[in-house]
């Protein structure tokens, strides 16, 4: 069994309100060596396989199809082998 940790950002060139809002709250806070903020997603996600590239191919494929609007985001797809009870 593989756990894949996927992480999920807009795209360098697409506005990012949410980022912007969170980061005038930061400095509304005193952060004010707070530069910029970009909002993302993170997913874990628990894959019953033995095979590395089978985990690797379910991730992306999950990416593609549902968790990521490839228009506007990028991911990132780590994998760890765990047990199978630790899921």
């Amino acid at each position: 069994m593989y756990k894949a940790g996927i992480r999920i950002t807009l795209r360098p060139s697409i506005l990012d309100p949410q980022g912007k809002a969170v980061h005038h709250a930061l400095e509304n806070l005193g952060f004010d060596d707070v530069d910029q903020v970009r909002m993302g997603k993170y997913v874990e996600m628990w894959i019953d396989t033995d095979e590395e590239a089978e985990a690797e191919r379910v991730a992306r494929e999950a990416c593609e199809k549902l968790l990521a609007n490839q228009v506007m985001e990028d991911f990132d797809i780590a994998l760890e082998p765990v047990a199978a009870q630790s899921a």
